[in-house]
């Protein structure tokens, strides 16, 4: 079997993807996506949180949830602004923020090689939120949300994406200043090219959408058992998808955020963290320019911590900056052992700034804040490759994919 192969998606007719597009379903809460929705009735939002259209006090995991998911995806296909194309295909997919570019392949991946962890994990999973993929892929017959993969170096593929981008797209859309653009690859030579050269690579690396790719292996163990006719080739075999090559994605920090001191004073806390940590004031924000070392915020003042090299083990988890953190600092120090679930802790992605820190402590709401270096994706990698699991909120990926640019169809 092909650990990637083309499908005919379901995508926004010319000219729509502006009103289509939205932003992932899990990145806003229902109050905001039903403002986003305003005067928008063909937004993907009305698919992808279709509580919205309910009643205000709604359980968003309902069965009438995932019916009115139905019927709003049944609407836009019969109203002509969702197309399906007619033959399989795949698709470069374009994402442009500020500055930064990356372009990779919307196609469907392997159920099985996720199975044997050819496509590789790095996260556990929430059974809560297993469910609620299910039923809402059970409901739609669709796969609407894309699992975010990364692929290891391979020129050739770089060479055929930038080639199939470069002429007008067959979508083009702006969604809060960040553009997704899509091009069509319908030529068989190129299909088979880029089916061939994912075949020879040894893995593909989840990035993000662990809970998507698990509700996609649930799906089609659910539908494999009730189908006696079952080849191996249907649909629920394979997992919507866009692929970018490892070196043009962008991870930015994750940073905390703790809401006390453990009972130590300022003072006596800079003392104790002292053995694990070269301490350094700083003038300024400390941004960290390489692992190893963190900011520190605490009191109206920025410190520059710098992990004491001994203390780095050698084991892909443990060497990471948030393990080098949690296990030196937070947990022993400041007495928060499951990042999890206590509720003293927050996390707060890099693109939101280090003003937010600031704001958050000097508000009186948090008593300190940590800014961390980036998690690389050659240190994500090797934890999969370890077949090991990061910490809690370790990468924060930018720019994030667009909802409704291409659905993968089960039926």
């Amino acid at each position: 079997m092909n650990l990637i192969q083309p499908f005919a998606a379901l995508r926004p007719a010319p000219g729509r993807a502006n009103d289509v597009v939205a932003p992932p379903y899990d990145v806003l809460s229902t109050a905001e996506a039903r403002e986003r929705v305003q005067g928008r009735p063909f937004s993907f939002l009305h698919i992808s949180k279709p509580e919205i259209d309910l009643p205000p006090d709604t359980n968003p995991y309902a069965p009438e949830v995932y019916a009115k998911g139905a019927e709003n995806l049944k609407k836009l296909i019969d109203s002509g602004v969702l197309v399906r194309d007619a033959a399989p295909c795949y698709y470069a997919y374009r994402i442009v923020m500020g500055k930064h570019s990356q372009t990779g392949l919307v196609a469907a991946a392997s159920v099985a090689d996720y199975d044997t962890n050819r496509i590789r994990k790095h996260e556990f999973t929430r059974p809560d939120k297993e469910d609620d993929r299910v039923r809402q892929i059970d409901a739609l017959d669709a796969q609407t949300g894309p699992v975010l993969l990364a692929y290891p170096s391979a020129p050739e593929v770089d060479a055929i994406l930038a080639a199939a981008s470069a002429g007008t797209p067959d979508a083009d859309a702006d969604l809060d200043g960040v553009r997704h653009t899509l091009w069509v690859i319908r030529d068989a030579d190129t299909l088979a090219r880029l089916t061939a050269a994912f075949n020879a690579m040894p893995a593909l690396y989840i990035a993000d959408g662990h809970h998507r790719s698990a509700s996609a292996s649930r799906i089609a163990a659910a539908r494999k058992a009730a189908n006696p006719a079952h080849t191996g080739n249907e649909p629920y075999n394979f997992f919507l998808s866009v692929i970018f090559p490892a070196h043009e994605m962008a991870i930015m920090d994750y940073n905390r955020l703790i809401s006390d001191l453990n009972g130590l004073t300022p003072e006596i806390f800079l003392e104790k963290i002292a053995p694990a940590f070269k301490v350094e004031p700083a003038a300024a924000q400390v941004k960290p320019d390489r692992p190893g070392v963190f900011g520190l915020y605490l009191a109206g003042k920025w410190y520059r911590l710098t992990i004491r090299p001994e203390l780095i083990p050698a084991d892909p988890v443990g060497r990471l900056d948030v393990s080098l953190l949690q296990n030196n600092l937070i947990a022993p120090v400041l007495g928060i052992t499951d990042p999890r679930r206590d509720k003293r802790i927050d996390f707060v992605g890099g693109i939101r700034g280090l003003g937010e820190l600031e704001k958050r402590v000097n508000s009186g709401e948090m008593a300190l804040a940590f800014a961390l270096h980036p998690t690389r994706m050659e240190d994500l990698m090797a934890v999969a490759d370890a077949n090991e699991v990061m910490p809690p909120k370790s990468t924060w990926f930018e720019p994030k994919l667009a909802d409704g640019m291409a659905s993968h169809m089960l039926r």
